[in-house]
């Protein structure tokens, strides 16, 4: 029989610089974490609305001789997965008579070190250097984060990273869920990073044209996921991650359980690279309803991909329409991006993580900024405007639909 999954730790670097409680709090709050990015870069500096984590301090989270070996995106992932490990209330090494053959990683990001690349060519092209760190490698490959924590936490299982575009951690999360669930493993860590302000990728999203518009004080407001007047996407840096554990063990060892996962669903569009498709995104959709037993009327909560994007919020919308039929419109859904940005491989990791904090705490976060600006074409469903407290929520969705027509949605529920 298939193993029940709990939801057992939960750890982020949250942009507003505190902890789980104190960001779940801003969100529900619809508290915006968007500043105006202003850089030093030459010959013009990226300026642009953008979430940072401007408290997070490596060597205070890691260590200075353990940071020192790390690109940023590593060093987020491996505090987040320390702070969820912690929150799991499990030792960093296994103790006396504990087998952690089959404990695991599985991680997700996008775009990994690609930031030590970019100061490697500079060092060569710009700055007249011969030769870079021998550490470049390492800290550059995208595997250094589950490296890294398989390392440090004693897993002596699988230590894999999943690169998805925007579906990056979600499709990690999904993987990490279907190994305990199959009895492969007992204990996963699984999540996403991504360091995103680099000059190279801020230059790349803008000449795509889907940044969202917004300078000085009015950044906080750009990132309007299915307002008529959205105008893009507001890249953020980050991680999340979660521990995952079979049900009987946490409950052996007398673990908290935030939630249970029940389902994942992923599938691809094979349409095209960059244009959603609902006909891709309603299978994920069913997939994960299908695998995790949820009826679509049990549904109460969906976290959007929500982007912001012109061409890609009603694609969605269209898809919660045809999976939910009549229900739709009970169905609360919100997109979180609006208030701490597009994570790019770990928006799957955040989101998720923001889905089980309100089964575990029955309150929803809202769409910031969407208040009065609902756009016609996304109508249909229970836009979240505000924040919710109290409200029974019983399943919930996390959704991840990404370019290359990746898609990959998680079916949660509360725990019980």
């Amino acid at each position: 029989m298939p193993r029940r999954v709990a939801v057992t730790g939960l750890g982020l670097v949250s942009p507003y610089g505190g902890d789980l409680d104190d960001f779940f709090a801003r969100l529900v709050a619809g508290e915006s974490a968007v500043r105006h990015l202003v850089t030093q870069d030459e010959p013009r500096p990226l300026s642009m609305p953008f979430v940072s984590c401007p408290a997070f301090d490596a060597g205070a989270a890691l260590g200075k001789p353990l940071a020192s070996m790390m690109e940023r995106f590593s060093q987020l992932g491996v505090a987040a997965a320390f702070d969820a490990w912690m929150d799991a209330g499990l030792a960093r090494k296994a103790g006396e008579g504990e087998n952690r053959d089959d404990w695991g990683c599985v991680w997700g990001t996008a775009i990994g070190g690609v930031a030590v690349l970019e100061r490697g060519y500079r060092d060569l092209w710009l700055h007249g250097r011969d030769r870079l760190s021998p550490l470049s490698v390492v800290m550059g490959m995208h595997n250094a984060v589950n490296a890294h924590i398989s390392m440090q936490l004693d897993l002596g299982g699988i230590s894999t990273s999943h690169t998805a575009a925007c579906a990056s951690s979600a499709m990690a999360i999904g993987e990490a869920f279907r190994r305990i669930r199959a009895g492969d493993a007992q204990v996963m860590v699984t999540g996403g990073s991504d360091a995103t302000q680099t000059y190279g990728v801020g230059r790349a999203w803008e000449a795509m044209r889907v940044i969202a518009q917004g300078e000085g004080d009015a950044a906080v407001h750009a990132c309007r996921p299915f307002a008529a007047d959205r105008t893009g996407l507001v890249l953020g840096e980050g991680a999340a991650a979660l521990v995952l554990e079979d049900w009987e063990h946490a409950r052996a060892r007398g673990a908290h359980i935030h939630a249970e996962i029940v389902g994942f669903g992923a599938t691809c569009d094979r349409s095209h690279l960059v244009r959603p498709d609902a006909g891709g995104q309603e299978r994920a959709l069913r997939a994960a309803l299908h695998e995790g037993g949820v009826a679509p009327d049990e549904v109460d909560y969906v976290n959007a991909h929500g982007t912001a994007t012109l061409e890609g919020d009603p694609v969605e919308i269209e898809a919660l329409k045809r999976v939910f039929g009549p229900h739709a419109p009970n169905v609360a859904v919100s997109a979180t991006k609006s208030m701490h940005g597009h994570l790019l491989g770990a928006a799957g990791a955040i989101e998720a993580l923001v889905t089980v904090l309100a089964l575990a705490r029955q309150a929803v976060p809202p769409t910031a900024h969407l208040a009065g600006r609902i756009d016609p074409a996304c109508a249909g469903v229970d836009h979240v405007l505000q924040g919710r407290r109290g409200v029974p929520l019983r399943a919930a969705l996390s959704n991840s639909f990404a370019f290359g027509g990746s898609n990959a949605v998680l079916a949660l529920r509360a725990a019980a």
